[in-house]
Parts: structure tokens; sequence; C-alpha cells
């Protein structure tokens, strides 16, 4: 059986993207996907090589309520492959982290999910459910899925070092998130 081929687009403004990218990369890979990370800045010009992925992951800090501008001049250069339908079919994810709790990150979660809705790809969910405490909802740093989302994976990073942040909570989220789209994408294969 081949393993799942999985391509994690991103970009990091101050490496906690870039960390969350690389624990969703070891949570695919050792549930036996081959997981490569690319950093955004770089694929502009060389889309063709996100082409022999299976499912292809979309991550971005959330600036001002959306996607970073180097995420948003990736999104709109794969226009090419939109045009061609070159990802038609394939798996879509996504992920985003701020420095606060809500950050307005839904809205890069959207917006990932938009360009894959338009590239005509399958989106995955995170398939996880919310922290729920016994009076009520609200998660603290160690808990999976603090920030209780469905449509992709959140992350907050405080303003600190990157060994320290995001939170272990979420660096455990993300890697049950890469595990999740490593499965997903060996089913869909098959």
């Amino acid at each position: 059986m081949a393993k799942p081929k999985i391509a994690i687009a991103y970009f990091s403004g101050y490496g906690h993207t870039a960390r969350v990218a690389e624990v969703i990369k070891q949570g695919a890979d050792a549930a036996d996907a081959v997981a490569t990370l690319y950093d955004v800045k770089s694929l502009v010009n060389q889309l063709d090589l996100l082409d022999t992925a299976d499912a292809i992951v979309f991550g971005s800090p959330t600036y001002m309520g959306s996607p970073a501008a180097e995420f948003k001049q990736f999104a709109d250069a794969s226009s090419k492959k939109w045009f061609t339908q070159s990802w038609k079919n394939k798996l879509a994810a996504g992920f985003t982290n701020s420095g606060s709790l809500s950050g307005d990150k839904m809205a890069s979660l959207q917006a990932f999910s938009i360009l894959a809705a338009q590239h005509g790809m399958i989106w995955i969910s995170t398939g996880m459910m919310p922290v729920q405490r016994d009076h009520g909802h609200g998660g603290q740093p160690d808990d999976i899925n603090r920030l209780g989302s469905y449509l992709g994976l959140m992350t907050q990073s405080d303003h600190a070092d990157v060994s320290e942040t995001p939170a272990p909570g979420d660096i455990e989220t993300a890697r049950l998130f890469g595990k999740r789209i490593a499965e997903v994408t060996q089913q869909w294969i098959s």
C-alpha cells in the first residue's frame, strides 16, 4: 500500500506557525505518511511541487483577521493550478496561529477552506471535540483542542520564545491533527 503524500504549505512570521507545521508533519509521519514542509514564499514560482501530493495542508498566522500577505500571494499564484484543475479531488486541511485566543482565526480557516473549494479539493476537519470541563467549556493550556475548533487547527502563542509557545495542549492537538490528516488521506487513496 502506498504511503500518503502530504504537502504542508505554510508561512510563518515569527516561527510559531513553523513550529506548528513541524508538529503536524511529525504526527503525519508517525501515522505512516510522507509529509513535506514548504514555505509558501518559495512555492509561488514552484507550484508544481504540490502536484504529486495527495493532500495539501494550508497554514498561516492570522494577522489582522486573515492569513498573512505572504500566504495570500501564494493563494493568488495558485490560480494557475485552478485554471488547469491540477489540485481537483486532492484533500486539503488548514491551520492558523495568533497571539490571542480568538484573534479572528476562524476567518483564516475559512479563507483556506474557500481556497480549497475553489480548487475542487475535499476538506479535512479536525475531527476533535472541544475540551469540556465539569462546569462548562473553556480549555487550559494543556488541553487538547482547547480553542474548540472544528474547521481546522487553531493554536495560540504568547509573545515568547518559540520553544515555549504555543501551549503544550496546542502542540499535542497539532500532532493529532497531523495523524488525522494522514489517516484520512490513506483512506482516500486506498
